[in-house]
């Protein structure tokens, strides 16, 4: 059996940490994970490496105007960095880059009541400074491909699981808490954590490049996530949609809103890949992350 290392380049990120987890499981799988906070990287050499798995990068979570200097950051983190580790990957002989992109490079869902599906003609439509460094990234990792250095972008919807960050722990308190929630009926592609790592784990085996837009197998509305993840801790909650005029008159004065109730999904053919790595159902997935 052939043994595959891996180099996750950026230290102490959700994702990183949890495909080293994940790949523990698999003795062909060798990963070690590398800073890239500061300077030493540059002098680390990659040449042991069959893979790169960055996962290094500035997530989304100013509210707001963002200064000059902010945005800055996002293209210095986002775009700058990825490319340079690309470029020293190719020159150390590395065989294969994985970029974590998002689904931010089309933008954001849409509001309540209407509906956004992505497919393979969708342009990238990214309206913030975080969205287009990462479509800036991606043009500029892209051109680097050759036959001996494969390129893979993974462009994944909102992400969740054990110690998740984002949008799921504050619908998961919420979960916990209130006694009624809104019944609105959105569609969101979401991608539980464990079927993100077991599709990096097919990447870096079949050593194949492109772009991939990983998804659950199934869409999920935000009042059934919510209603799984309060089953998961023993209790119902009630929907009612006497709430949902609330909810809408709320989402003319914060985006917040929209991105929580808001739909945006990934056409389902978009998100097949030659094996199946979509091992977990999305209510076993809500149950293993609430456990």
């Amino acid at each position: 059996m052939r043994m595959i290392r891996i180099l996750i380049a950026g230290k102490n990120s959700y994702i990183g940490t949890s495909f080293e987890r994940y790949t523990e499981k698999f003795p062909e799988i060798e990963t070690k994970t590398a800073s890239l906070r500061q300077e030493a990287w540059k002098t680390l050499d990659f040449s042991a490496y069959d893979t790169v798995f960055h996962v290094a990068g500035i997530a989304h979570s100013d509210e707001g105007k963002i200064s000059e200097e902010r945005k800055k950051e996002y293209y210095a983190v986002n775009r700058d960095l990825a490319i340079a580790v690309a470029k020293k990957a190719k020159a150390d002989g590395v065989k294969q880059f994985i970029y974590m992109s998002s689904s931010i490079v089309y933008g954001a869902a849409a509001p309540i009541g209407k509906e956004k599906i992505v497919t393979a003609d969708t342009p990238l439509q990214p309206e913030n400074c975080y969205g287009d460094s990462k479509v800036q990234a991606e043009k500029g990792l892209l051109p680097l491909e050759d036959e001996n250095f494969k390129v893979a972008i993974l462009r994944p919807p909102m992400i969740y699981g054990k110690n998740s960050k984002g949008n799921y722990p504050l619908l998961a308190k919420l979960a916990k808490k209130l006694p009624v929630f809104p019944d609105i009926r959105n569609a969101r592609s979401m991608l539980y954590i464990e079927n993100l790592c077991e599709l990096v784990r097919l990447l870096a085996v079949n050593r194949d490049s492109g772009i991939f837009f990983p998804q659950n197998s199934e869409y999920f509305s935000t009042t059934e996530l919510v209603r799984f993840i309060a089953r998961a801790h023993g209790r119902e909650i009630r929907v009612t949609k006497f709430l949902n005029p609330l909810v809408r008159f709320a989402g003319l004065f914060t985006r917040k809103v929209n991105k929580a109730f808001g739909s945006f999904c990934y056409e389902r053919e978009l998100s097949v890949y030659k094996q199946e790595y979509r091992l977990v159902g999305k209510e076993e997935s809500v149950e293993r992350t609430e456990r």
